[in-house]
């Protein structure tokens, strides 16, 4: 079995994993991180989001969706197209397949097959280091687009970005694309720099949610210090692991 993780570093050409182990070892980490879904059915425009609750050889089990009026067009048969974000790589694909209502630990959730093909497209380049072993790393974001200063902690983070994460639903007070005032307290010391957001989702089971931001103009003596900062901990992961974790960001 491939491993698409292992292919040169940078941003790669979309590819199709048809083999079941291959889609299988790819949507995993979808569960096990919690990793928001977007759905959109073909005749629609609305996008829905959802969360893979399980998967084993042949079905997966997706969560009830957001807003949730799309679950009647799930109910109905009709087909829809799935995308996720993780690690760089972007997944996504179709289904025509019928859905099948059921639950999971008494939370309902809805049966789908497996699907026959996978569309794998690694879209970043740069090293992401998680940040989950070495404390909270607390940061805040500013500007004159805020009403307040938002404050949270850093989930990780590479040489040009990192996420954010933010308490309660901050969407409405956010906008993609905009450039912040960013502060975080790295173990290398503060970090001050201007911040472009990327995007920002909710996740409503954890009333988090997570920014990915790309480094603004920073300079080149902070630059070099966030980037010593990461193979530190590249080199750390290596040692820990016995080789290269594969982690890719913005």
């Amino acid at each position: 079995m491939s491993n698409p993780f292992q292919e040169a570093e940078g941003p790669q050409p979309p590819r199709q994993l048809k083999a079941p182990l291959e889609i299988l070892a790819n949507l995993r980490p979808l569960v096990d991180n919690h990793i928001p879904l977007t759905l959109r059915f073909h005749e629609r425009a609305q996008r829905y989001q959802t969360f893979l609750l399980q998967l084993d050889n042949a079905t997966l089990l997706l969560d009830e969706l957001v807003p949730n009026d799309g679950e009647r067009f799930l109910s109905n048969g009709e087909p829809f197209a799935i995308e996720a974000y993780y690690e760089g790589v972007r997944l996504s694909w179709e289904t025509d397949d019928p859905v099948g209502a059921t639950e999971l630990d008494g939370v309902p959730c809805y049966r789908v097959a497996l699907p026959a093909e996978l569309t794998y497209h690694q879209r970043r380049n740069a090293y992401r280091a998680l940040l989950k072993g070495s404390g909270e790393i607390a940061a805040t974001l500013s500007g004159k687009r805020l009403a307040v200063e938002l404050k949270g902690r850093l989930a990780d983070i590479s040489a040009t970005g990192c996420k954010l994460v933010l308490g309660g639903d901050q969407r409405n007070g956010l906008q993609p694309g905009e450039v912040y005032d960013f502060v975080a307290m790295l173990p290398i010391g503060r970090i001050e720099t201007k911040i472009e957001l990327r995007h920002a989702h909710h996740d409503e089971r954890s009333d988090l949610t997570h920014c990915g931001i790309r480094f603004h103009g920073m300079n080149g003596l902070l630059q070099r210090q966030v980037e010593r900062f990461v193979f530190q901990l590249q080199r750390e992961a290596r040692r820990y692991q016995g080789g290269d974790e594969g982690r890719f960001s913005r």
